[in-house]
């Protein structure tokens, strides 16, 4: 019969991260306009070796996963105009004037935390920029609050702590 450790006998103080405690930071939007974002993730590749009779598979490349977030857009500060003056450094409307990657690439940092308001974890998204932009749906018979729709692409993703 095993005997237990005192690891297993005795209490173990456990808090799960909860949904709702987060802040994210991303120059020119402000904060508190961020609804909803995903968090990073990321796919492995593999590289299959055919060898002799049997095959052998090793990692490959790594990609990190677009992020969709979820703004308010409200009536000021324009949430639609925060994301337009990011995408703009990108591309250009009425030009179709394309920025260098030095000017529309953003580092954003997501702050997960905890009870009191602590910063328990930290994603840093590097290289991130807008891959696609949706402003929401407008209708006579509805009356909720505008939301918009980024996905950010991003070169990769560092979790700090």
């Amino acid at each position: 019969m095993p005997v237990l450790s005192a690891n297993e006998i005795m209490f173990t103080a456990f808090e799960p991260k909860v949904q709702n405690r987060f802040i994210m930071y991303i120059d020119g939007i402000p904060a508190y306009l961020i609804k909803k974002a995903a968090s990073p993730s990321l796919e492995a590749g593999e590289i299959v070796l055919d060898h002799i009779n049997v095959y052998r598979k090793v990692k490959g490349k790594v990609r990190w996963n677009d992020m969709t977030l979820e703004l308010y857009d409200p009536i000021t500060p324009s949430g639609a105009q925060a994301v337009m003056e990011w995408v703009r450094l990108s591309h250009e409307s009425v030009t179709g004037r394309d920025g260098y990657s030095d000017f529309y690439k953003k580092d954003i940092t997501l702050d997960v935390l905890g009870p009191v308001g602590d910063i328990i974890s930290e994603w840093v998204v590097k290289g991130a920029y807008v891959k696609s932009a949706t402003f929401g749906d407008y209708d006579w018979a509805n009356d909720q609050a505008i939301n918009l729709s980024v996905t950010i692409a991003m070169d990769y993703c560092v979790l700090n702590f």
